[in-house]
């Protein structure tokens, strides 16, 4: 399959992919996706409310939950209408202006993600590094700068790789191996020189990504030193199972984002199957497991979704 590619390349398209050799089964494909999806609404609109509505989680804890929630509805809602458009309707084509707006949000709300993993380690560390200044520290106006930062941070770091991508000439196969789209894929279809790209993209990276992930390696270890020297270890336990959570985000966030760059940087012999299913593990796995590890992990969560459910089932008995 080939780009319909004249001077203007505003009328050029991609062709995502679903799964190939099971095009007659993405009916059935869309029944466990469209589970996701919901669940991934729900659970993380949940998650809003329950901290919205509820003064007595009006913290800086639960305000930086809130923001990786409403991150990861976001993140899912800028893939859905693709993904489904193929399963529903095998509606493959895809222009290239909508295409770099779908990679733009994508990335950029991959790196604010990192941005809030990384503001929640920063409330742990003063959580129990510093828990006498913690009130004093996380402000709610510190709170709003370091989310208007984050996505700052991340959207102009962003912005520059459309542009780039725009103005390449496409001339190798325009097949993108997902439902949607992103810059490391589709700056491999072009023909122009993409140096400037790969060492771009590494810059962002490393800026981001990198600086993050050193940020809280740092923090938890500096955690980790406050908390060995407490004499009970009750006490020890107490604090350490007030991370477990973040933690859990981590491991869920950082995982399937490792995983997906080593197989597009260095695994272009390995099956399409594997670059699909890799993808949909990062962009799907953290939003949809963030909300049931927070709402299991999370005592003052857990408790309020549970008075959620009993009142809405209590409305049931009474119609």
């Amino acid at each position: 399959m080939t780009i319909s590619y004249n001077s203007s390349l505003q009328k050029a398209t991609f062709f995502l992919t679903g799964f190939q050799g099971l095009e007659d089964l993405h009916g059935w494909i869309s029944i466990p996706f469209c589970f996701i999806y919901l669940t991934v609404i729900v659970g993380n609109l949940t998650i809003l409310h329950v901290i919205c509505t509820d003064v007595t989680l009006h913290e800086p804890m639960y305000y930086f939950l809130a923001m990786l929630a409403l991150t990861d509805l976001a993140l899912c809602l800028f893939t859905l209408p693709t993904v489904l458009g193929i399963f529903w309707f095998d509606s493959r084509e895809i222009g290239i202006p909508a295409c770099l707006t779908q990679l733009f949000f994508i990335h950029t709300l991959s790196l604010v993600e990192s941005s809030v993993l990384l503001s929640m380690s920063i409330d742990r560390y003063v959580a129990i590094c510093n828990p006498l200044r913690y009130s004093t520290v996380l402000t709610p106006t510190c709170i709003v700068k370091m989310g208007l930062s984050s996505m700052l941070r991340s959207a102009l770091l962003i912005l520059p790789l459309p542009f780039l991508l725009k103005y390449f000439q496409y001339c190798h196969s325009h097949v993108l191996a997902h439902a949607y789209c992103l810059h490391l894929e589709i700056m491999k279809l072009a023909c122009s020189s993409i140096i400037v790209n790969h060492i771009y993209g590494l810059f962002v990276v490393a800026c981001t990504v990198g600086v993050d992930s050193l940020l809280i390696f740092l923090s938890y270890a500096l955690i980790l030193r406050t908390v060995l020297s407490i004499a009970s270890s009750q006490e020890r336990l107490q604090a350490l199972n007030t991370c477990v959570s973040h933690i859990c985000a981590l491991l869920l966030f950082y995982i399937p984002m490792i995983g997906l760059s080593f197989v597009h940087r260095f695994g272009e012999h390995l099956p399409c199957a594997v670059h699909l299913y890799m993808s949909y593990v990062y962009l799907l796995v953290p939003p949809l497991m963030n909300p049931i590890v927070y709402s299991i992990k999370t005592k003052q969560i857990s408790i309020r979704v549970a008075k959620k459910f009993e009142f809405v089932k209590s409305l049931r008995g009474f119609r």
